[in-house]
């Protein structure tokens, strides 16, 4: 089988419908299977499926099992070449699958690829990021970028030219392509992360093995971005960058930048209250 689509969902039952009938609309010559884990979804996300899409492989959660676990789940299951992680709010375009895939067999040290994003009106979404260092995190937790935005040019790659295809540091998990081979040799997506930071892990495991992240600017797809997020409340999910950033420290970087930013946090939370 050339490709498996895994899709992980949370209360956004329309937009995964669209999402799901582009896929089957606007792909040919492509073998390919398509997960869907529901998370706990309370809008009827999982009867809509069976209805409408019965050859989508469901996978049914009784609880949120956030990001990471959920996309394991399928890929335990899949058997593609290639496997691509797409959030629900996205629609590919015709011939957004068979591009990729091609790709993909060309360039023989790529691990994992995203394509061009673009809203509504057709506009480039900028996407592409470095690794996080401990000066832009340190930067977002004070707050200092409502004041001065460009002490994060360089971590958001300000400069970026999405036209031109280029390895890069990481890449938004809303269109995550990564190969077999990779999966067999750097495993699947670290469950610690219950939201964020989970793909900018696996870009750095994935550099690590020695594959390459690379950026595809012919081919696109529409992203309908933060649906799911716009449910829950900011507070909720503060704590859940908060906890996937210090956890991404602790892992990849010295204890002393995990401290200082740990301790660090509360002075954020009180800068944020003085500002309302």
């Amino acid at each position: 089988m050339d490709l498996s689509i895994v899709i992980v969902s949370w209360n956004v039952k329309e937009l995964l419908k669209e999402n799901l009938k582009a896929i089957y609309d606007n792909t040919q010559n492509v073998d390919f299977e398509v997960f869907v884990v529901d998370n706990d979804s309370h809008d009827n996300t999982a009867e809509m499926i069976k209805k409408d899409f019965q050859q989508v492989r469901l996978i049914e959660n009784n609880f949120n099992a956030g990001f990471a676990k959920a996309n394991n789940q399928a890929i335990k299951k899949s058997q593609g070449k290639l496997v691509l992680l797409l959030n629900p709010d996205m629609q590919v375009l015709p011939g957004t699958l068979e591009k990729m895939v091609e790709w993909m067999k060309q360039d023989k040290k790529a691990g994992v690829v995203g394509c061009r994003l673009i809203d509504e009106n057709k506009k480039t979404v900028p996407h592409v990021r470095r690794f996080p260092t401990f000066f832009d995190q340190l930067m977002i937790i004070l707050k200092v970028p409502h004041l001065f935005p460009f002490v994060l040019n360089k971590y958001l790659m300000k400069d970026f030219d999405y036209d031109k295809e280029t390895e890069v540091d990481s890449i938004r998990g809303a269109f995550f392509m990564i190969k077999r081979e990779v999966i067999e040799k750097v495993g699947e997506m670290d469950e610690q992360y219950f939201l964020w930071f989970e793909e900018v892990d696996y870009c750095k495991q994935v550099k690590k093995a020695g594959f390459k992240i690379m950026y595809n600017p012919e081919v696109r797809c529409i992203n309908h971005t933060g649906k799911s997020f716009s449910q829950v409340k900011r507070t909720t999910t503060q704590k859940y960058f908060r906890d996937s950033m210090l956890k991404y420290f602790k892992k990849w970087h010295p204890a002393w930048q995990y401290y200082i930013l740990k301790i660090t946090w509360p002075i954020g939370i009180l800068i944020s209250k003085i500002k309302k």
